[in-house]
């Protein structure tokens, strides 16, 4: 599995090109009058607002995703062939393509739906409370929209690996001839993935508290009536696991510029004084991201909708307007991270300040040479190099 996914920039052009042909299929399916036409008034948590496709029809939508979805399996080849005969266009196709699928059709259920994950596993050995169907929680529709989301996630690593592959640069880890850009280096990610993490730790603040204020029985930012409401049906305990979740991910959030994010702390007893492997934290970290964009976007849209007088409920909406804000901070905390703990490439050899002919095990002997020569002079700036972190 390791091999697989290191070898990530050979295999995503096919992959994308795979979903889009599997999508493209469903909307032959749906065009020629099958079942399960997830957007528009056929989605059963249609309305207005909720997402950019509300006012979709089967019969207008379903032809245009059958072609797109045959155009993605042409593009899709071409970039897994390595295609250099209009780059731009490739790019062009996947970049929007990325953009569009994790970011414009997915909306703020997606997000629900990864908060209430844990309840859900739960519900599907207890049952959902008051006899409810865990399919009726989970319908076709909102699995749809993850659908679309692992397309958009396919599509941004075919479309990255392209990009960086016909730039001469490796596909693996993007690095050139001529080193990284001074914002990309170590000790600049450091600066800035610092104001970002925690800008994106403080945003959801916000709304935890709130949430945590209904759960003690202060109606913060809410009426008396919609509170009582809350406590008669315990909603007000689902608003405080959501808060808790929101807490939860606002720490994992600070570990991304702390020490235990690098390395497992103690009360890790298991794994503790062992390397985080950075994977771990740039994966989910980026998928979060752009669910919380997502989301954001579609509180703007309802918005839009509903306006913006109802100010004795505040706390239901508002908080969720700063969201776009979040996602963005947390994607570029999570490439600050990246950054900084990206070691010498397993693909190119290249390390930060070296040539890309050194062999990788020389850098590493050459790395520790440095930093014992920096303890024994410490003023010497051009012995402090950090190759470890590229």
């Amino acid at each position: 599995m390791r091999k697989a996914m290191a070898a990530w920039p050979h295999w995503a052009g096919y992959a994308a090109a795979a979903w889009s042909l599997g999508y493209g299929a469903l909307g032959l399916f749906w065009a020629l009058g099958g079942d399960g036409f997830p957007f528009g008034r056929d989605d059963p948590d249609w309305e207005p607002g909720l997402s950019v496709l509300g006012d979709a029809t089967r019969e207008t939508a379903a032809p245009v995703i059958a072609v797109l979805g045959a155009l993605g399996a042409v593009a899709g080849l071409a970039i897994a062939r390595g295609a250099r005969r209009g780059r731009a266009l490739l790019l062009g196709f996947g970049w929007a393509a990325t953009l569009t699928l994790t970011v414009v059709l997915t909306d703020n259920r997606v997000l629900m739906l990864v908060a209430y994950a844990p309840l859900l596993a739960v519900f599907a050995f207890t049952g959902v409370p008051g006899g409810q169907q865990l399919s009726e929680l989970v319908p076709w529709s909102r699995v749809n929209l993850f659908v679309l989301l692992v397309g958009g996630l396919l599509w941004a690593l075919a479309a990255l690996a392209h990009q960086r592959r016909t730039a001469a640069r490796c596909p693996a880890c993007g690095r050139g001839e001529h080193g990284s850009a001074r914002w990309a280096t170590a000790q600049a990610a450091r600066r800035w993935g610092l104001w970002a993490a925690v800008v994106a730790a403080i945003i959801p603040a916000l709304y935890d508290a709130s949430r945590l204020a209904w759960a003690v029985g202060i109606p913060l930012g809410i009426t008396e009536e919609f509170w009582r409401w809350l406590d008669q049906t315990g909603l007000r305990w689902g608003g405080l696991f959501l808060s808790l979740m929101g807490v939860g991910g606002a720490i994992l959030t600070l570990g991304l510029v702390q020490r235990w994010g690098e390395v497992y702390p103690r009360w890790i007893w298991f794994r503790a004084g062992r390397p985080v492997p950075p994977m771990l934290a740039v994966v989910p970290a980026s998928i979060v991201s752009l669910i919380v964009l997502s989301a954001g976007l579609t509180y703007w849209r309802l918005r839009m909708v509903h306006g913006f007088d109802d100010w004795d409920m505040w706390a239901t909406w508002a908080t969720s307007l700063v969201w776009p804000l979040w996602g963005i901070a947390l994607a570029v905390a999570t490439l600050a991270y990246h950054l900084r703990r990206r070691g010498g490439c397993q693909v190119c050899g290249r390390v930060s300040g070296l040539p890309a002919t050194m062999p990788l095990i020389w850098a590493t002997r050459h790395d520790s040479y440095h930093r014992e020569r920096s303890a024994r002079y410490p003023t010497d700036i051009s012995l402090t190099w950090d190759f470890t972190v590229g």
